[in-house]
């Protein structure tokens, strides 16, 4: 049987041949891009966004014969590379691959430092919503959150690993309600949080689906859901809120541009990525990354989700 380990090391040798004979899917006027198309992704490489844009690209590709490229654009949970798209001339030729919980809490927290807003993007769709797990070495001397904290006070703090800040800041939270504290060690990928974890560097970290086969081979435990609901393959951890702390994240994976790039630029592409999540190739390579099912909320929704989440995180943070 092949584990999910080995599936992400296939992901970056081979892309399966059969989405080669997928339907080209529709284009605006057939419009097509002047030169290569790049989707930057959020994050470093190795975790499950990178997983996930690096097979979209050459889905892409071999669905509309453009030149699609990606790459790596890490820093701030993918705040760094929303702003460069957002403050460069619009080109019709960089798409962005991010996480809605960064963005989102970045323009509630601190909206007079960020350098842009959510008008400045055209929104193309999502690849999913993520099931973020707090999760821990199986070794590690506590099983829940109440645990986790006991040692925390017991220790003088605890390290945690996360890739993003709106982990940061809902532990941050738990810290402040239990009176105790946390040292966040910072990194570009849930792959490196793995790294952290298991080489004991780290008791504590977050993951979205990378880290499900480690449960499976007992190296790593579950501490808790960090989104509002339990996840589907650990049915029995309880969630933050479950847990006595009201917080939560619902991380989506969302694809956005330039909102000066053209409407049949952003028709076209966001045609070619509806019809790339359609692939039973990335389908398959979402459920493996996140242990979740693919979701296009399509262009409106995409935004609605944004807006809407907005409010979310200010009753989330007390604005």
């Amino acid at each position: 049987m092949t584990t999910k380990r080995q599936f992400f090391k296939a992901l970056y040798g081979v892309i399966a041949s059969a989405a080669l004979f997928a339907a080209l899917p529709a284009q605006a006027d057939g419009w097509k891009p002047a030169g290569p198309l790049t989707i930057e992704i959020g994050f470093g490489a190795g975790g499950s966004t990178d997983v996930i844009g690096r097979l979209v690209a050459n889905t892409m590709k071999e669905q509309t014969g453009w030149n699609v490229i990606a790459e790596n654009k890490p820093g701030g949970g993918g705040m760094a590379m929303f702003t460069a798209i957002a403050n460069k001339p619009a080109d019709d030729s960089t798409v962005g691959l991010g996480v809605n919980m960064p963005v989102m809490i970045n323009l509630v927290t601190r909206p007079d430092e960020v350098k842009f807003t959510l008008d400045d993007f055209a929104y193309l769709g999502t690849a999913a919503g993520a099931q973020l797990a707090l999760v821990a070495r199986a070794d590690a001397p506590f099983d829940d959150l109440a645990g986790l904290i006991e040692y925390a006070k017991a220790n003088g703090g605890l390290a945690i690993g996360s890739d993003a800040q709106p982990q940061v800041l809902t532990m941050q939270k738990v810290a402040e309600q239990a009176g105790t504290e946390f040292q966040f060690l910072s990194t570009k990928s849930s792959a490196e949080i793995l790294k952290l974890l298991l080489g004991g560097q780290a008791l504590a970290g977050f993951a979205t689906g990378t880290h499900v086969e480690y449960l499976e081979s007992g190296d790593l435990k579950m501490i808790a859901s960090a989104n509002r609901t339990r996840h589907s393959y650990a049915p029995d951890t309880a969630t933050l809120i479950e847990q006595g702390y009201d917080v939560y994240v619902d991380p989506w994976f969302y694809f956005a541009m330039s909102a000066g790039s053209s409407a049949e630029a952003q028709a076209a592409i966001a045609a070619a990525l509806a019809a790339a999540l359609e692939t039973d190739e990335v389908k398959a390579a979402v459920h493996n990354a996140l242990n979740t099912e693919v979701v296009n909320l399509g262009p409106e929704a995409t935004k609605k989700m944004l807006v809407d989440g907005i409010d979310n995180v200010k009753v989330l943070f007390g604005k």
